[in-house]
């Protein structure tokens, strides 16, 4: 397991750009989050009911014609009603903070025999349940604070994660030297 410390590095580093991005452009990462979404649910739409034509298909005409509806009708949702699509995003976000910062301390409650450093895990699930909580709590925040806040979650979440990773480093080391 620590010899995956890599994969929390770049967690870590790709967290902190987000971060870095989100606080200089906090309309315009809502904005590229609400789009990405749009233009990828539209092209998936097209490209399913394209996809109705054809024989080789495993899935059911009918399932695939509904699939393909929802996810044009999402796109173009998206693409002209971004605001609605931000409301919704902040729940979405919200519910997958509170489960993310739960499942990050119940992963670190059981590596406490193995990994000293977990508080840095627990630490960084109670940042995400406390960042979750805060957006059920006040949604009224606004579409431009959720991406400050998130800016600021991502840099400290990240700089967690590089913690992590080098901790991890450092007990790779000793195993080796050790052996």
């Amino acid at each position: 397991m620590f010899r995956a410390w890599w994969m929390f590095a770049v967690y870590g580093v790709l967290a902190i750009a987000f971060g870095v991005f989100a606080l200089a452009q906090p309309q315009s990462t809502v904005w590229v989050i609400i789009m990405a979404f749009g233009l990828l649910a539209l092209g998936d739409g097209v490209i399913s009911l394209l996809s109705v034509l054809r024989k080789d298909i495993a899935l059911p005409n009918w399932l695939l014609l509904v699939y393909a509806l929802a996810s044009i009708g999402f796109g173009l949702l998206a693409i002209f009603r971004s605001e609605a699509v931000a409301t919704a995003l902040v729940w979405l976000l919200a519910l997958w903070l509170v489960v993310a910062g739960i499942a990050r301390i119940v992963f670190a409650a059981m590596l406490r025999r193995m990994l000293q450093g977990n508080w840095l895990l627990v630490l960084s699930g109670v940042l995400a349940l406390a960042l979750g909580i805060l957006f059920l709590a006040r949604p009224d925040l606004g579409v431009a604070a959720i991406a400050l806040w998130l800016g600021i979650g991502a840099l400290v979440y990240g700089l967690l994660q590089i913690l992590v990773a080098l901790y991890m480093r450092k007990r790779v080391g000793a195993a080796v030297l050790t052996r």
